[in-house]
């Protein structure tokens, strides 16, 4: 018998189908990493998926939100809409202990393909923060903090879309040689219009980099996750 899990994101209230069917072509990259499983995909914002999802597999296995912090949407509203079904809610994508290796690689590749120095560059995390809570920024910080330990002298600073310090503000004269990185799970209107108009108004001359969750690679890190938690 094969074994399951299902991935869960927001998606987007007002288009949902496209991030439903963008989460659908995520699950079959991971279950492509994991013969014999059958990966799930349904995101909060599309009516009825979770619910189906949750409905039809099998108990025990495991649920891993595609979400940067561990707040309010992970903390209550997965738990409540999953409905007391016997799953296992695995740690968020921003708090998945492999991220902050894999991260760190990534961004050493961007900076060696643009023949960028670390101690001349500098990465700006562009993260969604929050007016209501604490918990995104501080998700944001400590990946931020866990990055910098991977680093000798790559300078890293956090922006941020709904709270200070703005995108606008975190980003205003930093150096040609830096990258921006959005701490996002999925490319919504955050990443496509929030963080570039952030960067414009900044007169930002470095490189924009694609969100950190769409990353080919992620599937791969994810489907580890899955395989080896406990």
């Amino acid at each position: 018998m094969s074994r399951e899990a299902l991935i869960v994101a927001h998606g987007q209230p007002s288009a949902p189908v496209p991030p439903e069917l963008w989460l659908m072509g995520f699950a079959k990259a991971v279950q492509d990493h994991l013969p014999g499983w059958n990966i799930r995909a349904a995101t909060l914002a599309m009516p009825g998926a979770l619910e189906r999802q949750a409905s039809e597999i099998a108990e025990g296995s495991q649920v891993f939100p595609m979400f940067m912090a561990d707040g309010w949407f992970v903390g209550k509203v997965l738990p409540k809409r999953l409905n007391g079904a016997p799953l296992t809610i695995l740690p968020p994508l921003g708090f998945d202990q492999n991220l902050p290796d894999f991260a760190a690689n990534t961004v050493r590749d961007a900076l060696a393909n643009r023949g960028w120095r670390e101690p001349e560059s500098h990465l700006l995390v562009a993260a969604h923060g929050s007016a209501r809570g604490p918990k995104a920024a501080e998700s944001a910080q400590a990946f931020r903090d866990a990055l910098s330990k991977r680093f000798e002298s790559l300078k890293i600073t956090v922006g941020f879309v709904e709270e200070a310090p703005f995108i606008e503000q975190a980003a205003r004269g930093l150096p040609r040689q830096t990258l921006c990185l959005p701490f996002f799970a999925l490319e919504g209107d955050h990443c496509r219009e929030d963080i570039p108009e952030g960067l414009e108004k900044a007169a930002f001359s470095g490189d924009l980099l694609a969100p950190l969750g769409s990353w080919p690679q992620v599937a791969q890190m994810v489907a580890h996750s899955l395989k080896t938690a406990r």
